[in-house]
Formats: structure tokens, sequence, C-alpha cells
């Protein structure tokens, strides 16, 4: 352990640091980490408490609305501060975690945007944390370089997509980063080492710095991440308004805020994207004590159900109406060897994002780089010359508090096929992430942590309501043990027969268990997963 004295109190690295590393967490890099944490770690705090306060209404039976308070925010006229050149067109944005071939082949895709993630799709054991770091800082000078176990050389073109960031949510914290003793915010360590050593670079190049914010449920959340900008924004010495921040609205409670979100970070604010997994996960999670609210099999919750699409069309509505992008969606698929799966898939991707060009999106996510010209296609075809498509207003639309809350007529039903695959994923992408491998490739699909969120979080409202299969069982403890142990025999046996180690899927076993079993719902399986990082 290494610890820099900071005035009178020292920041403590825990957890080593191999010695290419050691230039990312210098002396002034923590000095930095430090005085974001001691601004902004009590907002923080009362902020996740607050958070716990409201989940009480929720399992009370209350349910959210827009706020009355803010109503003049909303019936206001106010446009966001401009947008640079580099944010201007965002048609196709692709997504993925912080290694290096990853980065590599992301920036080179052709897309417009590549969001290099270190929340969902990023397992955050230490080193990996901080050689993503490095990576992201060697990319955007363009020196960034990965060589295969085989031989083969990655670099990056002279044109690369223009770079976000996605730091981890306010609800995490980084246990190797300590203050006194106490964990920093997983956020702002992110965050922050991706401004220090980025900032007035990319500043200096006219691209960035520029960032996604995950999971928040509020606008009181989105003026802490202002209050952050403009503290880092002073301490690094470059110009009030250089951030640029795409909101994730993948809450249902953030959906009732947009307006007063942007409005937080107007200053700051590039636009908000339909960040649909979490948003599934979040019905679930904040609406769990409500029988009225129980979800069919995961298959069924399209874009298109009552609930979903209402807002989406809210984001296009609110976004255009302030002058910010909206951004459409992930589609997870990966393309595999098989020529009529992915004939299939790919016309679903191309239907998916004609739902979303016809809606006014402005642009829309991606996980695999041969999906982008899929995606481009259709954004040509809509956008034509135009960079978006911010002119559609969608002011036709009069999307209300029950139209959110509409998750009772979403169609389909509870199957045992329903109940399996989650088991399935939920073991799978946990023993993934355990191993390091925040996005792992599953049946053709990207799963991340929302996915893999939303199985959890079905499994467990399935059992806490005795919810009925559609061949009339009831889903049970009993039921979920019997599921889940022949799954896992499936599991071992295959592993046997390959030699693989059966250690960490046992162990995606244990947290599952914990996860679907415990009487109280855990906020983010992440948070328990943690806990066996090392």
């Amino acid at each position: 352990m290494s610890s820099v004295v900071l005035t009178e109190h020292p920041l403590q690295v825990e957890g080593g640091i191999p010695p290419h590393l050691e230039t990312i967490l210098s002396a002034e890099a923590l000095a930095f980490l430090a005085h974001l944490h001691v601004r902004f770690q009590e907002k923080r705090l009362a902020l996740l408490q607050r958070r716990k306060e409201k989940q009480k209404d929720w399992d009370a039976g209350k349910l959210p609305g827009f706020l009355e308070e803010t109503r003049s925010i909303r019936e206001s006229d106010w446009k966001i501060t401009s947008l640079p050149d580099a944010l201007q067109d965002r048609r196709v944005e692709i997504t993925g975690p912080v290694d290096a071939k990853m980065l590599i082949n992301a920036l080179n895709s052709g897309a417009k945007v590549f969001m290099a993630d270190f929340e969902d799709a990023t397992s955050p054991i230490w080193p990996e944390i901080i050689e993503g770091q490095a990576n992201i800082k060697e990319a955007v000078r363009g020196n960034l370089q990965f060589v295969s176990d085989t031989g083969k050389k990655y670099t990056l073109h002279a044109q690369v997509a223009v770079l976000k960031v996605r730091p981890r949510g306010w609800h995490l914290s980084e246990k190797h980063l300590r203050y006194e003793g106490e964990a920093l915010s997983a956020s702002l360590v992110d965050f922050g080492l991706f401004m220090f050593h980025n900032a007035a670079y990319l500043q200096q190049q006219e691209r960035g710095p520029y960032v996604y914010l995950p999971k928040l449920e509020n606008h009181l959340e989105a003026r802490l991440w202002n209050e952050v900008f403009v503290e880092a924004q002073a301490y690094l010495g470059i110009p009030q308004g250089s951030v640029k921040a795409t909101v994730l609205i993948e809450t249902i409670l953030a959906a009732f805020e947009m307006d007063e979100i942007i409005f937080e970070l107007r200053q700051h604010m590039a636009g908000l994207n339909a960040g649909r997994w979490d948003y599934i996960f979040s019905s679930i999670k904040k609406f769990r004590e409500q029988e009225a609210f129980i979800l069919p099999d995961r298959q069924h919750i399209s874009m298109e159900v009552p609930f979903m699409k209402a807002y989406a069309e809210l984001l296009v509505q609110t976004c255009h109406k302030r002058g910010a992008h909206a951004i459409g969606g992930m589609s997870a698929f990966i393309p595999s060897a098989d020529t009529a799966i992915n004939e299939v898939a790919f016309e679903k991707v191309r239907k998916d994002k004609l739902r979303e060009a016809s809606q006014g999106y402005d642009g829309t996510w991606v996980a695999h780089p041969k999906l982008v010209p899929v995606a481009i296609e259709v954004f040509n075809e809509k956008l034509g010359d135009r960079s978006h498509q911010k002119h559609i207003s969608r002011s036709e639309l009069q999307v209300q508090a029950s139209d959110l809350l509409n998750l009772a007529t979403t169609p389909g039903q509870i199957t045992e096929e329903g109940l399996r695959q989650n088991v399935r994923i939920a073991l799978l992408y946990l023993e993934s992430w355990l191993k390091g491998t925040g996005a792992a490739a599953l049946f053709n699909l990207m799963e991340d942590a929302a996915t893999a969120e939303i199985s959890r979080a079905q499994i467990w409202q399935w059992i806490r309501h005795k919810a009925l299969l559609a061949d009339g069982r009831q889903v049970s403890v009993d039921l979920y043990h019997h599921i889940k142990q022949e799954e896992m025999q499936t599991l071992l046996i295959n592993r046997k027969s390959k030699m693989e180690s059966s250690k960490h899927i046992k162990l995606a076993e244990a947290v599952l268990d914990e996860l679907v079993l415990d009487t109280e719902f855990a906020e983010f399986l992440t948070l328990n997963a943690y806990l066996l990082l090392p």
C-alpha cells in the first residue's frame, strides 16, 4: 500500500499498481481526486440516502409523477448552450469496455461517437480500471496499440470516432482509494482521472472532454454533476462549459424529470439517451413490492409496449424542445458465424433503428462494429444532409404520468423458459463479471450489467409475488432451485469436458442465490458482487 500526503490527510491507494501505470495515479492526480472527494462526498451520500427514503414511498404503494415545484421549468421557454462541431452529428454511437483492443476497434468502427464504458460494460477489477484510464490517455493522443497473442497488431486510424467516457454511477464506491479511511466515489474516480489526464488536451483539439452520465434518478443528482463539472474545470484551468454530458435516462424516476435534468446541466448538456435495458430494470426495482407492476418474460418487453413507447417518445419531445440531441437505445445483437441467424438479426436491428429514426431520434447505439453500417444506413436515409433532426418537435404528444406507469398492459406471459433464461443469463454474466469481463457475448447478444439486472430482478419479483407461469405453476423458491440446479449441472458438465475451472460459476451461483432469495431487494448486483473482487 502507498499513500500520498495531501496537506494534513493521506489518500491511500490499496491493491498495488503495476509500475507502467504509476503515472495515472501520480501525486497530482491523487490530489485532484482528494479535492473532489472532500468537496462532494457529503452531498453524494445525502442524495443516496434520499433514494432510500423515496423507495419507502414506492414500497408503500405510492407512485411518482411530474413535480409540481418545478412546473415553471417545464413550461418555460429555454435552451441548452450551443454544442461544439464534434457533437453535432451523432447518428450512430458504439459502446464498449475500456480494454485496448475494444477501444481501438470501436474508435475505428465508422461510428460517429464511441462511449468508453467504466460502468455496465466493465468489471471494476482494480488494475483493469487503471489500465483503462491509461488506454484512454493513449487513445486520446492517437498512440494506443494492441498486439494479440497471435501477433496481430491493432492501431488507430487517422480518423476515429469522437470519444465519450461513462464513469460509474453515484451508487458505487472505489474501495482501492480511501481518504481518511473512507472509500472514494467511483464516479469521481473515473471522471476525475479522465479529466486530469485528458481534459486540457481534448479541449485544445476541440474534441471534448465529453462524458455520459449513468443511472441518475432525479434533477438533484444532475445538479451535483454540474457542480462537479464547474469545480473540475476551475481546478484544471479549462473554460467553463468545456465538459459536455449526455445523460442516460435509464431509471423510471428520471423520466419524470427530463426537463429538470437538462435544465440543471444546461451549460454542459449535450443530450439524453434512452437507456432501455436499465430502464426496464429500474421499473421492476422501484415498484418491486407492487403486484400490479409484475412484468412478463424479458423478450416481451419491447420498445413498442405502452410504457416503453411513452418514455421513448417523451424523451425526443423533451430534448428537441431544449435544443439537445435525443439518442436511441442499444442494439445488443452480436453477429455469429451462422449466416441465417445474422440475416434475421440484422433485419430486427434495422427495424429497431427505423422505429427510432421515425420517432425523431438524432442517433442510436450499437454494441458491435458490424452493426454500425446497418444503423448508419437507416439514419443516413432519414437525415439526408442534416446532422440531426431537432426540427421534429413531437409537439402533438401529450404524455401523462399514467402513460409512463402503464406497465400493467404489457402483453406476454411468464414462462418456464423465461425463468430458465433469466437464471442462465444471470449465472453466466455474473461469472464473466467476477472473472473481469463486464460485457459478455451470450447467445448472440451482448449482455452487460443492465441486462443481467433484469434477469435477477425478475426472478426476485416473480418469487416475491408468487407469480404464475403460463402452465399454471407458481414461481417459488423450490422451482428456482430446481431450475438453477439443472442449469448449473449443464454448465459444469460442459466445463468439465473443456477442462475449464468451475470456481467462478460457483461463486456466481452463490451471488445469484443471495440476490433472488433475500427478502430485501439488493439495489444493484454489482454492489454484492464487488465484495468478491480483489
